[in-house]
């Protein structure tokens, strides 16, 4: 059973019998003295979608769903929903988009690596890689030299994501991005 200062973003929590991902932690710490610091902590319920909201002190300790984990791949998305299937048995899952709006940036078809967070059967959410490659497919072209500065430009990625890139990247290259910030890592 994790304590409340031991959350992080994606851990799944049980509840009142409802399972729901960490999406944000806000720690907050008072002034005065003797006072707990206390974790407003910023849910997402599983699988349906909606938001829930609690805080707590540093040692209230909380129940982590035991779940089963599957590897699986990204097919495709059809209206709200994305289909992925198991690598091993081939089975497809059907999730709202709302169950995994922050993963969604980062999905690409054919994307593999990706594990189903499942319970009794039932997919909850999807956990992925912590960071994905993908090619720019657009941005404004850069100076050659470029690389002794800091300066960053915008550019477009083949998934439709928008980033911020050092100076020297141009369309085409392939640039590791972190899930779980959603910024440029490298060239891959």
């Amino acid at each position: 059973m994790p304590k409340a200062s031991d959350l992080k973003k994606g851990m799944v929590i049980e509840i009142n019998s409802k399972y729901y991902a960490v999406q944000n932690v806000d720690v907050r710490s008072p002034s005065s003295r003797g006072a707990n610091t206390l974790y407003k902590v910023r849910f997402g319920q599983l699988p349906l979608g909606g938001k829930y909201e609690e805080t707590f002190t540093g040692d209230d300790l909380l129940k982590e769903a035991t779940l089963e984990h599957r590897k699986c791949s990204f097919l495709y998305r059809e209206e709200d929903m994305y289909i992925f299937m198991d690598n091993e048995d081939y089975n497809q899952y059907f999730l709202n988009s709302s169950s995994i709006d922050a993963q969604v940036p980062f999905l690409s078809d054919g994307m593999s690596n990706i594990t189903a967070l499942m319970v009794d059967g039932i997919v909850l959410t999807i956990q992925l890689p912590t960071n994905v490659v993908l090619e720019v497919t657009e941005c404004v072209p850069g100076m050659q030299s470029a690389s002794a500065t800091g300066r960053t430009k915008p550019a477009t990625l083949s998934n439709g994501l928008e980033v911020q890139v050092p100076e020297y990247i141009r369309e085409g290259e392939q640039v590791k991005i972190s899930t779980e910030t959603g910024k440029f890592m490298s060239r891959a």
